[in-house]
């Protein structure tokens, strides 16, 4: 992927994804000048690739006030991180600012073990009674699965803490991508998992949890990924991105 070269462009990229990253040096390698807003720390020992901030989705005033000196922004925000999305499109669309987001395909429900679910609560609602859960749907996910009528959910955390679970039928299991099908697979067997639950991001990177479930025959619950803006122009291809940026 290479950007062509164009006059440099002061570019926003609400990042958040592998595809962000890979992005963002295209279009820096291209000359153009790139910051990414960010709604948690990155995760994985790959540092950003680029200037990157921290910002509050909910704080309409200073991303309007902030993403005024951009020339346009372009939306790689993590798949479940729909406020971020959201927000930028509202504040881009405000002020003018050209906008564009990325959405990567989602997996499709292929094989008879997998299945979907519109949130996590509806998810947590089918988990057998004594079932090991594991769960790939993110800490602030925890309070959907009670009251829980499995025996132990066991929630992958890719940052490493201190933080104790919060509820007592709480595993946390701490683990640095990128994964491998056989290393997931090596690990559903040693705890014993019975089903797993993650969101539907779609791509390679997560998906090797998902393959690894299916090979030991194991049930999938696959979160449903919320909805970009409405009106937001949407692409599915970076090089379809990068001839966005070429247009402007």
């Amino acid at each position: 992927m290479t950007a062509p070269n164009r006059p440099s462009l002061n570019l926003l990229l609400l990042a958040g994804t592998a595809e962000a990253r890979q992005l963002g040096v295209a279009l820096a390698e291209a000359g153009h000048r790139v910051t990414a807003w960010l709604t948690e720390p990155p995760r994985g020992s790959n540092p950003m690739p680029m200037a990157f901030e921290m910002r509050d989705a909910t704080d309409a005033a200073a991303l309007r006030r902030d993403m005024a000196g951009f020339d346009a922004v372009l939306d790689l925000s993590h798949g479940f991180d729909a406020g971020l999305s959201h927000a930028g499109f509202a504040v881009a669309t405000a002020i003018g600012k050209p906008f564009v987001s990325f959405s990567r395909p989602v997996w499709p429900l292929d094989n008879p073990l997998l299945q979907s679910a519109p949130d996590v609560t509806t998810a947590a609602r089918a988990v057998p009674p004594g079932a090991r859960v594991f769960a790939a749907t993110g800490w602030a996910s925890l309070p959907a699965f009670l009251p829980y009528e499995g025996t132990r959910l066991m929630l992958r955390q890719t940052s490493r803490h201190d933080r104790p679970a919060p509820y007592d039928f709480v595993d946390l299991i701490f683990g640095d991508p990128p994964f491998t099908v056989e290393s997931e697979t090596a690990l559903f067997r040693d705890l014993g998992v019975d089903l797993l639950i993650c969101r539907n991001l779609g791509g390679q990177a997560s998906r090797p949890k998902v393959d690894a479930a299916l090979s030991l025959g194991l049930p999938v619950i696959l979160i449903d990924r919320p909805p970009l803006p409405e009106d937001a122009p949407c692409l599915t291809d970076l090089d379809a991105m990068l001839d966005w940026v070429a247009s402007l």
